[in-house]
């Protein structure tokens, strides 16, 4: 099978939304009046962010979610993406299974596939994705103040917990297990959340590297500092009760396992009530868990609340 049957196989089919889609030199993509276009890119490397033994349908899902994230930390809502891909050979039956994945999550957003490109090599995924939001309601890692909350969105550490049982490093029961590894491969992109937290949060990042690593350009980004509680932390675990790990452990995942996907974001005190209705509304549970203060750094107190040293780091690619 040549390039181009294979993506006229698998990757192409009328775009519903775009000006121009699959089949020429260029896409064409006009924005809705009043709108600003948001635009964000991802890599998946086989090694590096998926293990060789992940399904095809469900790298499909994650390809795509990834980029889905990066929009919902912005407010945006999802249009169109571009696929680039290289791949070691033409596998139909692991393309069949990629493809339908990725088409079953580009369905449940109405997000188009318009262009990309194709390659032999080692196993490589770019996925750049477009969405809109409106002239200046964009949410952006700037604008956090001197005492607003913090906010987390669903669960974080299941992703991690699923990779060190990969690893040979931790032994779960087979239930903790599957849900675990069903964050980790699956993640679900928080975009109806960042669209109701327009007006609402001030600032906001998707949790891609770890939440101390992402909370962390917020901070610098706003000039401002933080405190989060361990108290509030320890229950964002979702497995944490069957594991049954010390705090420090189970707080290490939470703050830097990764792979998480999930929204963190702060807005004023005064808008509690509204930003838990917020979260009603999109279907996601959100913590509060600290505020925002003067100055720089973070500060994680202990559940008496007192401040707890530790030596926690954020993945870095090239640390």
């Amino acid at each position: 099978m040549g390039e181009f049957d294979l993506i006229d196989r698998y990757f192409k089919r009328p775009a519903a939304q775009a000006v121009l889609g699959v089949g020429d030199d260029c896409a064409l993509w006009a924005p809705r009046a009043g709108m600003q276009l948001a635009l964000s890119t991802d890599m998946l490397v086989e090694g590096r962010h998926f293990l060789s033994t992940v399904s095809p349908e469900a790298l499909g899902h994650k390809a795509l979610a990834v980029n889905l994230s990066d929009l919902a930390a912005c407010g945006a809502k999802p249009c169109a993406f571009l696929l680039s891909l290289a791949l070691p050979r033409v596998d139909e039956n692991w393309l069949a299974g990629f493809s339908k994945g990725l088409w079953t999550l580009a369905d449940q957003f109405h997000c188009d596939l318009i262009g990309g490109d194709t390659t032999q090599g080692p196993l490589n995924l770019n996925i750049t994705v477009m969405g809109e939001v409106p002239a200046g309601q964009a949410l952006l890692r700037s604008g956090a103040q001197v005492g607003d909350d913090i906010y987390v969105s669903g669960h974080l550490g299941d992703a991690r917990v699923a990779l060190e049982v990969f690893r040979g490093n931790l032994s779960v029961p087979t239930p903790v297990f599957e849900a675990a590894r069903l964050r980790m491969e699956r993640p679900t992109p928080r975009v109806a959340l960042g669209q109701a937290l327009r007006g609402l949060a001030t600032s906001a990042a998707d949790i891609s590297d770890g939440l101390l690593g992402d909370l962390s350009h917020i901070l610098k980004a706003s000039h401002v500092g933080a405190v989060l509680e361990a108290a509030r932390l320890m229950h964002l675990l979702a497995c944490g009760e069957e594991l049954a790990l010390p705090m420090q452990d189970q707080l290490r995942w939470i703050l830097t396992g990764g792979d998480d996907y999930e929204l963190v974001f702060t807005a004023p005190a005064a808008l509690r009530e509204q930003v838990t209705q917020a979260g009603v509304l999109a279907q996601t549970p959100v913590t509060c868990i600290g505020h925002i203060t003067n100055g720089s750094g973070l500060t994680l107190l202990d559940t008496e609340g007192q401040p707890l040293a530790h030596d926690f780091v954020s993945f870095d690619h090239f640390a």
